[in-house]
């Protein structure tokens, strides 16, 4: 059926603008004033709402084997939580260990997404080992569309590589034209340091931010940046939480290094306090890196701002209380992360740009078009333009709520971002032209998503 947004306030990265959106067979067809719909099109009137992209949230976790145990969610309650939330198209990290064949594990996260998902998804593949087979598997992956990797320099043994490791994998995307995510800390530091603290007794979740202090993530951001400025490749930093690793980052920029960033819901709101907290509480909020000092807040918000902070994802990673609850004798048990997909871009419109801290449009290029553009699917995805895929989001920033895990769609039992009130929600979502949530309810086609097949272009 075809789909009529009437009377909308269009915004994108470089314009504004009152006008009509006509779409058919899932793409925008025609955009202006007045536009004249055929008989039987679907006609929403989006009078005193604010039209954007589809928002992009480039960095979650769906189904993950980690720390004995697996993140909660299914790419069915991902995907409907990230579209109530506005959120139409979702790159999840492939993350086999250093145990698993990588290709093997790239057909298995596959497998759990197809068929499932509510919106439009890719992935990033990680590099947890470099041996023998590597290149060969690498190269089919990215033949089947799967154009960025992720490397870790921290989880050793687990996810972790060494520099011999991240030297080779650099070396070939570069030859490939394929970007490089990495998380950036110092695996051996981190392990050391572990040790350091439960050896002096101290076992809670407020000795985990020491355990992996902000020296070992700039320390991280610069031995990645200098690794991508000797070998030529493309690299983006995921969840870069402090501001001595943003120095780091753009140090390398300003020698012409081609280094990007992304920082990630929790740094902006959240501060290591949450953490701090007595037993559970304070385990819920762990995360790495690290909530830090909120000292590091003004940075990030500046920043991103600035568009020196590219993205803002959330590295959405739902545990329950009760796997949380299996660090309870040590941090180092505690399985990382803290759930976001649903929340990101109501909080960020809230705290951005409602606060005065960030443009609208840089919002709109934060959350969506420059994640598109890093990451091979603009101009399909990101934009509102004929030709574009028709994933809309009609927002109502007169909508007053508050979050509450009582309330989310997230298959997990708390929110990090509990009693935030927001200022603004979608109204309506569609993906590829198709009405998937009104006014907070998901209404739309289960496993209507598509896998996004991408093309390298860091050459």
């Amino acid at each position: 059926m075809a789909l009529l947004i009437r009377n909308g306030e269009i915004v994108t990265v470089g314009s504004r603008l009152h006008a009509d959106i006509y779409v058919e067979n899932e793409t925008i067809s025609a955009i202006g004033k007045n536009l004249d719909a055929p008989s039987g099109t679907e006609i929403i009137d989006a009078s005193g709402k604010l039209v954007f992209p589809g928002f992009i949230d480039p960095h979650v976790h769906v189904y993950l084997p980690f720390m004995a145990t697996f993140a909660k969610d299914t790419h069915e309650t991902a995907s409907i939580a990230a579209l109530i939330g506005g959120t139409t198209t979702y790159i999840e990290m492939c993350c086999p260990s250093r145990n698993d064949d990588a290709l093997e594990g790239y057909k298995l996260w596959k497998s759990k997404a197809e068929g499932k998902s509510a919106c439009d998804y890719a992935f990033h593949m990680s590099v947890t080992k470099f041996v023998e087979e590597t290149e060969s598997q690498l190269r089919q992956i990215v033949a089947d569309g799967t154009a960025s990797f992720k490397i870790f320099l921290s989880y050793k043994n687990f996810f972790g590589i060494d520099d011999a490791e991240m030297y080779q994998t650099l070396e070939l995307a570069k030859r490939l034209g394929v970007i490089v995510t990495a998380h950036c800390e110092n695996a051996e530091l981190v392990a050391r340091l572990q040790q350091k603290l439960l050896a002096e007794g101290k076992t809670g979740p407020e000795w985990h931010e020491p355990s992996r202090p902000e020296s070992v993530e700039a320390e991280g951001t610069g031995r990645f940046a200098t690794f991508l400025e000797n070998t030529g490749a493309t690299g983006y930093v995921v969840h870069l939480s402090c501001e001595k690793a943003l120095h780091a980052a753009l140090n390398a920029k300003s020698r012409g290094v081609k280094i990007h960033v992304e920082s990630v819901l929790p740094h902006f709101l959240l501060d290591k306090t949450h953490a701090e907290r007595p037993g559970v509480e304070g385990m819920k909020h762990v995360m790495s890196p690290p909530l830090r000092a909120k000292s590091n807040q003004a940075a990030l918000w500046n920043a991103l701002e600035l568009g020196s902070i590219d993205t803002v994802g959330t590295d959405h990673c739902p545990f329950d209380t009760d796997q949380k609850l299996l660090g309870k004798d040590s941090f180092v048990n505690i399985p990382n992360g803290i759930p976001g997909i649903e929340d990101r871009v109501n909080l960020l419109y809230t705290h951005g740009v409602k606060r005065g801290r960030l443009d609208m449009h840089r919002f709109v290029d934060a959350a969506s078009t420059r994640a598109a553009k890093l990451f091979g699917l603009f101009p399909r995805k990101g934009q509102i333009a004929v030709g574009s895929d028709a994933d809309l989001v009609i927002y109502d920033p007169d909508y007053r709520g508050v979050i509450s895990a009582k309330s989310h769609h997230v298959n997990n039992d708390y929110s990090g971002f509990e009693g935030m009130e927001i200022e603004g929600r979608p109204s309506a979502v569609t993906v590829r032209g198709k009405v998937q949530v009104r006014d907070g309810k998901f209404v739309g086609e289960r496993g209507r998503g598509k896998m996004l097949k991408r093309e390298p272009s860091h050459f």
